[in-house]
């Protein structure tokens, strides 16, 4: 009886679809289908052939290509007639009939929520400038990819370049993650600062796959996905695979016929334009928290990678600025070539397969290999275009500030071989002398530097000598240091931790003393060596190895699972940031983190040991703040986090806990608060039972069941900075900004005297960038730390006219100058919170 209810109930149903109109047998589902890699990942020769002769071959598929722009170069001389069939077809750019679509045109592939913001803007523009070279006419409309390659300010990135829309979509390659199920058919993708982009997203029905830890049900549309999506209430479902370059699955679902429903191969501009047009859309705030993404975190050779990344990124920004101010100054001209071929190995640098399978390659050609090449050409050419043949024996330095506001801060300059062992005295450009402290070969300048511009300093032989100390050893035998704005306590017997850290103006504790693991401290699971090991626990070496009335550091020598560590901690007058290092030496790989059993394991399990935080080495940082909250910057972003915790274990449960340059924890209340900042993108620590900590080191299995592990030391730079008050009012972003871009002293410089070229002042803008052409300067800003409305920049150099440019070279709108009461130039323009914009001065 029940098997008869079934069939009558089939029939009364199929005979409801054919009165409607509508065949079962006949509805529509939509296929993107393409190819992944280039040049630099995997992309065989007969690639360009194989293409073109499928897309001749069945009249039916159309692909969405996310090819290293680069791979072209070869391409094209490999096999020319092959290339000139793909410029062929690739001619047609129409949304209907165009057979092929570009959806990543980024230049190395970069999985952008580990980079600069600025980094984003030169992958697609410089891989569209490339792509152009190659099929004139291209035209970029939709940005896809087969990684998690999303971060949550792409809306505006992509919208000021000219796309329209975008999928959030990775089905078939989430070994690195994905993005949060959400929706039904579409979204309008919103960013932080309100942008917004027509997007497919990752459904909320579209559930991970079974049995496997890299795809999505929509990776081949199969009749359980389709019946589900379909079911949830959407009309035109789509799946998606963009298979890696030498994969012959061209089609990749054949004919994609089967029973009960009909694919069609489709590019995602007729998905969007001819297919869903008029389709509904949901809003989404997309939160960085739902981007799910996760690498091997802590591990020597990802976090090298992204310590050289990281480098080369600011070195690459600060010379761009740099060079900037002495084109409006002195006129020195823009050296595009230079300029050009940094970007080039940076962008290459940032390679997804950088991050994820570094070990891959040949012996000392291994992508971690290649970065070492790729950064080590981009912060060679940035050093030569800022640093020139300055002369050594010069006397005369000109510190750059390429920040928007005016800085002070220390900076080391080299004391010339003429001076060497004399006491130094040091005259800003008005001929007033400053504070200095000398220390071996070098001279500390208090130096104060106006708004994205410069002063010149003087050195020469004084009967003056600098006295006063930061530092102290107590009679206990600890150490204290204390500056206008800090006092800080270090206790040997305790591990070197630090004991006590007071914000002296309002008399705040910042440390929470009842917590066990102790403040700046190491702890880890050492699984091969009992288990859970503190240096809080072993007595350390403390000494004062630079004491003077401007700076002081301090050397911490302790122990852990029986491996020497170094720790620095440098305080300075003044400035909010205290500056800290810690140097593990390793002489030999210790395993620290989750241990496996490696005989049963399989690389398909959804438990990985390198997920799990909590066990890894974690530099710990417990804080005196109730209820804490927190947030973390990602590209052109702050997140407040929601999670209750950063801790997760399995491929199923990714939990985004990534640092890109700081987090910040508050109060409940935002009284009080305190910003951990890192020379590289890693993944923090929190949690109600686990205080912030910044993960230091992993050795242990990682993807795919390799091992990664410690082949010598390991050196981390970071940083803290206690506030008053939540991180906009502290001006964390900018403070930040400050540490990975400080001021810049340059010998034998041709600038003299004391200039500012353009000043955001208070308006809550960061300067983020300045390029030049020939006859034009382009300077970017970043509402990061002001609200939403009009912002004033003060503008000290001549130009004929001034506009504002999206990332295309669109005029958006033209800006007029406003002279002030004091006679001072300025430029009015609108910004939303966390949003950018370019302001192009023709000169």
């Amino acid at each position: 009886m029940h098997l008869l209810k079934n069939r009558k109930l089939k029939a009364l149903l199929t005979a409801i679809l054919l009165c409607s109109g509508i065949n079962a047998s006949a509805q529509k589902a939509w296929y993107i289908d393409g190819y992944h890699g280039g040049v630099w990942g995997h992309y065989p020769d007969w690639n360009t052939r194989f293409m073109a002769d499928m897309l001749n071959k069945h009249a039916f598929w159309k692909i969405n290509l996310e090819i290293e722009p680069e791979t072209w170069d070869r391409a094209s001389k490999i096999d020319p007639q092959a290339f000139a069939d793909l410029q062929s077809l690739m001619k047609d750019q129409s949304a209907g009939s165009a057979r092929i679509e570009y959806v990543n045109p980024a230049y190395g592939q970069p999985y952008m929520y580990n980079i600069d913001g600025e980094s984003i803007i030169r992958q697609l523009g410089y891989g569209m400038q490339k792509l152009r070279s190659y099929f004139p006419g291209i035209s970029f409309e939709t940005y896809s990819s087969e990684e998690p390659c999303f971060t949550n300010a792409l809306p505006a990135i992509l919208r000021s370049y000219g796309f329209r829309y975008a999928s959030l979509k990775n089905p078939n390659t989430c070994f690195g993650g994905y993005t949060r199920a959400f929706g039904g058919e579409l979204v309008n993708w919103i960013g932080p600062d309100g942008s917004t982009i027509v997007t497919s997203p990752r459904y909320a029905i579209e559930k991970l796959e079974p049995n496997s830890t890299w795809q999505t049900i929509a990776w081949n549309n199969s009749t359980k996905y389709i019946d589900a999506v379909r079911k949830y209430g959407i009309t035109s479902p789509i799946g998606m695979t963009l298979q890696d370059a030498g994969w012959k699955g061209g089609p990749f679902l054949g004919k994609a016929d089967s029973v009960g429903q009909r694919n069609i191969y489709t590019t995602w501009r007729n998905y969007f334009e001819n297919v869903t047009r008029n389709d509904k859309r949901t809003d989404w705030k997309v939160s960085q928290e739902d981007i799910l993404v996760s690498l091997v975190w802590g591990s020597q050779v990802t976090q090298q990678i992204a310590q050289r990344v990281r480098a080369a990124e600011n070195n690459m920004l600060t010379a761009e600025k740099i060079l900037v101010i002495n084109k409006l100054s002195n006129g020195t001209a823009w050296p595009t070539p230079l300029v050009d071929s940094a970007w080039r190995t940076l962008l290459l640098s940032q390679h997804h397969d950088c991050w994820i399978v570094p070990y891959n390659g040949d012996k000392g050609d291994t992508w971690a290999d290649k970065v070492i090449k790729w950064t080590g050409n981009t912060n060679y050419l940035a050093n030569n275009m800022v640093n020139g043949t300055a002369a050594s024996k010069s006397d005369v330095f000109t510190i750059y500030n390429t920040q928007g506001k005016a800085r002070a801060q220390l900076v080391a300059v080299a004391i010339p071989l003429q001076l060497r062992d004399k006491n130094i005295a040091v005259k800003d450009a008005s001929g007033k002398l400053v504070k200095s402290q000398v220390v071996k070969d070098s001279v500390f300048i208090n130096a104060s530097v106006p708004a994205f511009g410069f002063q010149s300093y003087h050195l020469r032989e004084s009967t003056i000598k600098s006295e006063g100390s930061i530092a102290s050893k107590l009679a206990d035998g600890k150490i204290r240091l204390e500056t206008d704005l800090y006092k800080l306590v270090i206790d040997p017997e305790k591990g070197g931790s630090i004991v006590s850290l007071i914000l002296k103006k309002y008399n705040k504790e910042m440390i929470d003393k009842n917590d066990r693991n102790g403040f700046n401290t190491l702890r880890g699971n050492f699984y091969n060596n009992g288990g859970l090991k503190k240096s809080i626990d072993n007595k350390a070496d403390v000494q004062i190895i630079e004491n003077g009335a401007l700076r002081s550091v301090v050397q911490v020598k302790g122990s852990i699972a029986g491996t020497a560590f170094t720790q620095i901690i440098r305080l300075s007058q003044s400035s909010p940031v205290i500056d800290m290092q810690v140097n593990i030496n390793w002489t030999r790989n210790v395993a620290v983190g989750e241990d496996v059993d490696r005989k049963n394991y399989k690389w398909t399990d959804y438990k990985k040991p390198f997920y799990n935080d909590s066990n890894k080495l974690v530099t710990v940082f417990p804080l005196n703040l109730a209820g804490q909250k927190v947030y973390k910057n990602a590209p052109f972003e702050v997140t407040e986090s929601k999670l209750n915790n950063t801790f997760f274990n399995s491929w199923d449960g990714i939990k985004n806990n990534v640092i890109l340059n700081w987090v910040d924890v508050t109060d409940a209340r935002g009284d009080y608060g305190m910003a951990l900042l890192t020379d590289h993108t890693t993944s923090y620590t929190h949690g109600e039972n686990f205080p912030l900590g910044l993960v230091t080191q992993y050795s242990g299995m990682g993807l795919w069941g390799r091992d990664y592990f410690t082949d010598g030391p390991t050196t981390l730079h970071y940083a803290i900075i206690p506030h008053k008050g939540d991180w906009e009012k502290a001006g964390i972003w900018s403070t930040s900004a400050g540490w990975n871009e400080p001021l810049k002293a340059v010998a034998g410089s041709k600038l003299a005297g004391k200039q500012s070229l353009v000043d955001a002042g208070n308006s809550g803008l960061v300067l983020t960038s300045a390029t030049a052409g020939s006859s034009y300067v382009d300077i970017r800003f970043l509402n990061a730390e002001g609200t939403t409305g009009a912002k004033n920049v003060t503008v000290n150099f001549k130009f004929k006219a001034a506009a504002l440019v999206e990332l295309d070279g669109r005029t958006v709108k033209d800006l007029q100058q406003i002279v002030t009461t004091a006679g001072a130039r300025q430029l009015h323009f609108e910004v939303p919170h966390m949003g950018f914009r370019t302001v192009r001065f023709q000169l």
